[in-house]
């Protein structure tokens, strides 16, 4: 109970009058080692996503549980930690799933995504955006509200996307990177934002680790195809 306390209270000063809660950063902190455990294609970097999704919903909400952190809630933010956790079960499933099936295999092949789900993912986040920036508005979510309903909007695709094992996933984590910086700052989350410089930057490296890994595995299956094991039969 003590660590608990110590957890939701503590801070970190920087300078005269500027301070992180030490919850905004470890929940950074988890976020970016489930981006690295996803560009391995790890299933651990799911249950770790989670941790860090916890800790930042109770950053998000600051007002909610007591605290003047920031300078007002995010609720587009907040709500993407809620989606995280439900999404990411789900990913954290469906990876073990591949996983358990085949002991030697990674657990997600990375995959281009066809013209159809890529015009869903655009369709997605513009359509996503234009719903939820009214409501995040009546429900008092912080200006420019677009950029939250986006930035929720984004997560949420990205996520499903790294599930799926869709390559194209990293540069929707970069469209949502490009939005996020600008209004965390605003907003007083300062460690987020300078995180969101970071991440935008990992989600390019992460595209071309993918991109790369899907070459190598479409390359693979050529030459299996070319030379197929005599000792197989396939009848």
């Amino acid at each position: 109970m003590d660590f608990l306390r110590w957890l939701f209270d503590a801070q970190i000063t920087i300078g005269d009058n500027q301070s992180l809660l030490v919850r905004e950063v470890l929940g950074n902190i988890f976020g970016l080692l489930s981006a690295l455990g996803g560009m391995r294609r790890k299933v651990w970097a799911w249950p770790v996503g989670i941790i860090g999704n916890l800790l930042l919903l109770t950053v998000f909400l600051g007002t909610l549980f007591g605290t003047t952190y920031g300078t007002s809630n995010l609720l587009g933010q907040a709500g993407r930690q809620i989606m995280f956790i439900a999404v990411s079960i789900w990913g954290w499933y469906r990876w073990n799933q591949t996983r358990h099936s085949d002991s030697t295999q990674a657990a997600v092949i990375p995959q281009w995504a066809s013209w159809k789900e890529r015009f869903f993912m655009v369709a997605f986040m513009l359509i996503g955006t234009g719903v939820l920036t009214p409501i995040f508005r009546a429900l008092g979510s912080y200006e420019p509200v677009w950029s939250d309903a986006w930035i929720f909007a984004g997560s949420l695709l990205a996520t499903y996307g790294m599930a799926k094992g869709w390559v194209e996933f990293w540069l929707v984590w970069v469209a949502v990177d490009i939005v996020g910086v600008p209004l965390l700052w605003s907003a007083g989350y300062y460690a987020s934002a300078f995180m969101y410089i970071f991440y935008g930057a990992f989600t390019l490296i992460g595209f071309f680790v993918w991109w790369r890994t899907r070459n190598q595995e479409a390359a693979r299956v050529q030459v299996e195809t070319a030379f197929p094991d005599p000792t197989v039969d396939v009848r």
